[in-house]
C-alpha cells in the first residue's frame, strides 16, 4: 500500500484531465445492513431549506454576482511581467446500490445521491472535483507537517473510523500506519476505490443520523473536512462520545472559507474577499456552518460532550506560492493547483442554489479569484483548526 510520500500528488502535465479514479466498490457493511438507504429514483436538485437570496440582494460587505458581471472578464498581461508565477506555476499546476449512483445533476456536475441523506450536500462527486481534492490533500499534508493525527495515539490502537472519509485518501495512509487497528472510513458518496489496505473498509453513511456502531467501541474517531455538512454539531460530538472507548480520542480537523491576510494586501472589493463572506452567507442560510474554525464551534462543543484533556492547533494555508519560505511557498502552490482546477465546483451549488447567482455570473468571478491567486499581489490564506480530546477513563 501507499504511503504519504509515495503517494505524493504530482502536477498534472499540460492539458492533461484529471487521471481517471478505479471503479468505486459496492460498500457492505457486515452486520449493518439497516444502514443501507432505501433504493429511490435519482433525487432532482432541491432547493435548500432557504430559498436563494433575490439577484438583487448584498450579502454583508460582499459584492453581488450582478457586480461581477458589470466588471467583465479580467484583464490578462500577456507578458504576466507582474506576476511571480509566469510560466512556472502554468507548468507546476497545468503539469453500489442503484439508488446510491443516482446522483443528482446540476449544470452536467453529479452531486450525491439523495436516497443517502435528506440534506444537501454542497460539493461535487466528480471526477473533476475529485482531481482537485488528491491535490488539495497533499497541500493539507503539507500544511500539518506530513503528520497524519495530532492525538498522541498508541502504536497498538485496535478499532478506528474517519468520518466524512470522501474519497479515502487519508484514510489509506492511516491504515498503511496502522497495520494491526481495523479501519473503517464512512462518507455518503460511494467515491472510495476498490484496492485499499486489508485492514480498511468504506461504508456509505451518513453521520447526521443516528450512529449504529458499538458503544465504547473506538479507539480513535478521526473527523475531518466537513464544514457545509453538519447542522448539529453538538449532536454529532455526542454520537462520537458514545460510540469512543474510554481512554480513546477523538480529533476534529476544519477550516473555514474567510481569507484572512496580515500585510493589508487583501482589498475589501477583491474577488478573494468576496469569495469567503458569500461562502458564509450561504452556510448560514443553509443552517450548516462553513466557517468552524472561526466559529469557536469545536472545543466547547466536545467538552459538553464529554471530552476531556482538550488541546487545540491552528494552522494558515496560502491560497498561492506567494510566501518566500520555500515550505509554505509549496503548500501555496498545491492549494493555488487545487483550488483553481475546479473552483466552480466548489462554488456552484452554494452561489447558485443558495445565493442566486446566474452561471454567468459565477463563471466571471471564478476567472476575477483565479487571476487574482495566480498574481500573488494578495497575501491571503485560509485558517485550519484542529482540537482533539479524550473519553475519561473511568466513563461508563
Amino acid at each position: 500500500m501507499s504511503t504519504p510520500a509515495k503517494r505524493k500528488a504530482g502536477s498534472p502535465p499540460p492539458d492533461s484531465a484529471p487521471p481517471a479514479k478505479p471503479t468505486p466498490f459496492s460498500p457492505q457493511s457486515p452486520g449493518s445492513e439497516g444502514k443501507s438507504p432505501t433504493p429511490g429514483p435519482a433525487s432532482p436538485a432541491k432547493s435548500p431549506s432557504v430559498g436563494p437570496g433575490s439577484p438583487s440582494a448584498e450579502t454583508s460587505g460582499a459584492f453581488s454576482g450582478a457586480h461581477w458581471i458589470q466588471q467583465g472578464l479580467p484583464q490578462v498581461d500577456s507578458d504576466d511581467t507582474d506576476s511571480a508565477l509566469g510560466s512556472d506555476i502554468e507548468s507546476s499546476t497545468v503539469s453500489i446500490s442503484s439508488s446510491i449512483l443516482n446522483y443528482r445533476t446540476i449544470n452536467g456536475r453529479t452531486y450525491h445521491s439523495g436516497s443517502v441523506t435528506d440534506g444537501e450536500y454542497w460539493a461535487p462527486n466528480d471526477q473533476k472535483m475529485l482531481g482537485a481534492l488528491e491535490i488539495y490533500y497533499h497541500s493539507i499534508f503539507l500544511m500539518m507537517d506530513e503528520q497524519l493525527f495530532q492525538a498522541p495515539l498508541k502504536d497498538d490502537i485496535k478499532h478506528a473510523i474517519d468520518i466524512g472519509t470522501g474519497e479515502g485518501f487519508w484514510a489509506i495512509d492511516f491504515a498503511d500506519k496502522f497495520p494491526n487497528c481495523e479501519l473503517v472510513g464512512t462518507d455518503i458518496s460511494p467515491i472510495q476505490p476498490q484496492w485499499c489496505p486489508p485492514n480498511l473498509h468504506f461504508e456509505i453513511d451518513d453521520a447526521t443520523k443516528e450512529w449504529t456502531f458499538k458503544e465504547n467501541f473506538f479507539d480513535y474517531i478521526h473527523i475531518s473536512f466537513l464544514n457545509g455538512a453538519i447542522e448539529n454539531w453538538g449532536n454529532l460530538y455526542k454520537q462520537a462520545y458514545r460510540c469512543c472507548k474510554p481512554g480513546g480520542w477523538v480529533e476534529h480537523l476544519d477550516c473555514s472559507p474567510i481569507v484572512s491576510c496580515d500585510d493589508e494586501t487583501l482589498p475589501p472589493d477583491s474577488a478573494l474577499a468576496t469569495y469567503g463572506k458569500i461562502m458564509a452567507e450561504a452556510g448560514r442560510r443553509i443552517g450548516r456552518s462553513l466557517t468552524i474554525a472561526h466559529d469557536g464551534t469545536q472545543e466547547p462543543g466536545l467538552k459538553d460532550a464529554g471530552f476531556v484533556n482538550l488541546h487545540t492547533k491552528e494552522w494558515k494555508q496560502p491560497m498561492s506560492p506567494w510566501p518566500k519560505d520555500p515550505k509554505q511557498k509549496e503548500i501555496g502552490l498545491y492549494n493555488y493547483a487545487a483550488v483553481t482546477s475546479d473552483l466552480e465546483g466548489v462554488i456552484q451549488f452554494l452561489f447558485q442554489q443558495v445565493m442566486g447567482w446566474s452561471t454567468e455570473e459565477i463563471t466571471i468571478f471564478a476567472a476575477h479569484m483565479r487571476q487574482e491567486m495566480k498574481e500573488q499581489k494578495i497575501h491571503g490564506y485560509w485558517t485550519w483548526k484542529v482540537v482533539y480530546g479524550q473519553k475519561p477513563e473511568d466513563a461508563e
